[in-house]
């Protein structure tokens, strides 16, 4: 599980950077980075549940 969350966590932010390296996809990075955050706390919560 935690392999999944590391590797959807890595999309994300690569998401991110070519969001904001290419201008006409910044929309890119906002979804890139709402999505990184809301792994990043769906993991934390699933790692503290256990």
């Amino acid at each position: 599980m935690l392999a999944l969350i590391g590797f959807l966590l890595i999309v994300w932010l690569v998401f991110v950077v070519l969001g904001f390296a290419v201008k006409g996809l910044l929309w890119l990075a906002f979804i890139g980075a709402i999505l990184f955050v809301a792994t990043a706390v769906w993991g934390w919560l699933k790692r503290k549940a256990t």
